[in-house]
């Protein structure tokens, strides 16, 4: 029993992690697109892959956390 809330533990954290992670890249893009308005394509394309980033180490880390439950 206390092994499975462990393992829910580390898959709550990595999705607080990705939840940050993004918010982060959003607000980097935010204030890039802001600052130099004709690099939003530019910016917006880096943005969607390095979120994509985040996403899979997250669900990397979920996995693992629920893969270490036994």
């Amino acid at each position: 029993m206390v092994v499975g809330s462990v393992a829910a533990i580390g898959a709550c954290l990595a999705a607080i992690g990705a939840g940050i992670g993004i918010g982060q890249i959003g607000k980097g893009a935010v204030e890039g697109i802001a600052r130099q308005p004709e690099a939003a394509n530019d910016i917006r394309a880096n943005m969607i892959v390095a979120a994509a980033f985040v996403e899979a180490v997250a669900l990397f880390a979920v996995v693992v956390a629920l893969l270490g439950n036994g």
